[in-house]
């Protein structure tokens, strides 16, 4: 992780690997790749690093969707904003689009990822 990606968040993020997170690349007309499932390294409400094993390019849209104790989240819209080698694959960071630009907001998928960031936020302290 480099100092950019430190100085670039809002917000601190918490540990979360017991999260089970698919992530599936959006492609053209709705179609995307194959979901594979990657092990959630850290997140807050706008953002996580997941660990992947294969690179995904910076700018890549996705869908997320996140289970976790309480939750359950699908087709969570996120842009990949930084990829680099990681232990056994790919650190790849990204910020979920509802908080991106204005057109992207959801009031839904913002009170969900908040009620996921306070559970392992408790977990953190």
């Amino acid at each position: 992780m480099t100092s950019d990606s430190i100085d670039r968040r809002i917000k601190d993020r918490y540990p979360a690997s017991c999260l089970q997170v698919q992530l599936r690349e959006r492609g053209f007309f709705g179609r995307g790749r194959q979901a594979m499932a990657v092990t959630c390294l850290d997140l807050n409400r706008y953002g996580m690093a997941v660990l992947c094993p294969r690179p995904v390019e910076p700018g890549a849209r996705l869908f997320m969707d996140f289970t976790g104790k309480y939750i359950s989240e699908s087709r969570v819209g996120a842009r990949v904003v930084e990829c680099q080698p990681f232990q056994t694959g790919y650190r790849v960071s990204v910020q979920f689009s509802y908080c991106r630009d204005k057109n992207s907001y959801s009031r839904t998928v913002d009170n969900a990822l908040s009620r996921l960031e306070g559970f392992y936020n408790r977990f953190a302290s």
